[in-house]
């Protein structure tokens, strides 16, 4: 039977948590994933922030699971977040992304909720867990260079006037579709698991599962350039917006399935004692991100969108193809990731590849967003450890 103090501190950090959320949701996951589409002029900010909200939530649910565990159980070594530790990490994480999303930065949620979470769990006499941090770290230095050296490498292409522009538009396509087959879905799965289209449908096959799972992939690909090749025939310019949109909700999907884990992570210790499912907590978490999305994004779509690049249809697509791959790698190894830095990584590419100039990329307001993605690590993890040291010596 659960005694009054653990529901009572779980449901301090519950608040805690949900607050999270919300400010993931108004940051990073509510504003990125539809930036590009938003430059691009192919859908509006508040529309943006509508669907954004409601694909966070879907993804959450969906494929939140793996990252929520890294989070709370995989940073740190030796103990179990205590409820005041999680509370507290998860406020100060909380604070900080609030705070850049006031004031027009996007900062690096994945960072400052590791870092808090590193810190406290130090504070309370826990051992660095190297071998996560190792992972950690080479997705977050990887990802600038290779979704942004993608992204620029798509966009030149796009530029290449020999080649048909809708061909190249279908190849992206069917490679978006070859990703999408293979992304893992916790429905399609046995309980306790995942699984992607190719392999759900391969197993309802006869035969060999390699050869299924190639069969349909190689099927899906091709009915997803086949729908678009159609759209394309119609009207080449509206064939790009539709394929755009679709590219920004699969990364929107991608986001909440990610970006929970950073709001929900650290109650999975605390949900041990109550029995309570990893299930409750995604849909708990994912309604966090969709109130942020619904109220608090549309401003840093906007920080995104235009202060940022000047971005056209294809340097959006450019932009959001490696976003929407880094993304589901992220989700299914579990490693904390910023939506920040991906999406805007990508936009840096993908506009460099438009002109000399840097296509309209503000070099001074990148500069500003890396020292913010930086000191939100190092902040986070300096205020987490303090700040845990000042309670237990209050409180204990």
């Amino acid at each position: 039977m659960v005694d009054v103090a653990t529901f009572g501190t779980f449901a301090v950090a519950a608040v805690a948590s949900l607050f999270m959320a919300w400010s993931i949701g108004a940051g990073s996951s509510g504003s990125t994933p539809f930036a590009p589409a938003v430059g691009a002029n192919a859908i509006s900010v508040m529309r943006a922030g509508f669907f954004v909200g409601i694909l966070g939530f879907a993804g959450a649910v969906m494929q939140g699971a793996n990252v929520s565990e890294a989070v709370g159980q995989e940073l740190i070594g030796g103990v179990t977040l205590s409820p005041v530790a999680a509370t507290l990490g998860l406020t100060i994480a909380a604070i900080l992304v609030a705070t850049g999303v006031f004031a027009g930065y996007p900062i690096a949620t994945a960072f400052t909720v590791t870092g808090a979470v590193i810190g406290v769990g130090l504070a309370m006499g826990g051992d660095p867990a190297w071998a996560k941090y190792q992972e950690i770290a080479a997705l977050w230095v990887l990802t600038p260079f290779v979704g942004g050296g993608i992204a620029y490498s798509i966009a030149r292409l796009l530029r290449i006037e020999p080649v048909p522009e809708r061909y190249l538009i279908l190849a992206f396509a069917a490679i978006v579709g070859v990703l999408v087959a293979n992304v893992e879905f916790a429905v399609l799965g046995p309980e306790g698991s995942g699984a992607s289209i190719a392999v759900a449908a391969s197993d309802a096959l006869p035969g060999s599962r390699t050869v299924g799972v190639i069969a349909v992939t190689a099927l899906v690909a091709a009915l997803w350039a086949l729908v678009l090749a159609v759209d394309l025939r119609r009207d080449v310019e509206a064939g790009e917006r539709h394929f755009l949109l679709v590219l920004g909700a699969l990364v929107a999907f991608s986001a909440g399935g990610s970006q929970v884990g950073l709001a929900i992570g650290p109650l999975i210790p605390l949900s041990t004692d109550l029995e309570l499912p990893l299930f409750a907590l995604l849909v708990g978490g994912g309604f966090g991100l969709l109130a942020g999305s619904w109220t608090g994004a549309p401003r840093m779509i906007k920080a995104i969108a235009q202060d940022y690049s000047s971005l056209g249809p294809r340097r959006s697509i450019a932009a959001l193809i490696p976003s929407f791959a880094i993304a589901q790698t992220a989700v299914l190894y579990g490693i904390p990731v910023s939506f920040n830095e991906i999406i805007v990584s990508a936009i840096i590419g993908s506009g460099y590849a438009a002109s000399d100039d840097g296509g309209g990329v503000s070099v001074r307001k990148m500069g500003y967003t890396v020292l913010a993605w930086v000191l939100s690590l190092a902040i986070a993890l300096g205020v987490g450890y303090a700040g845990y040291t000042v309670v237990d010596a209050l409180l204990f």
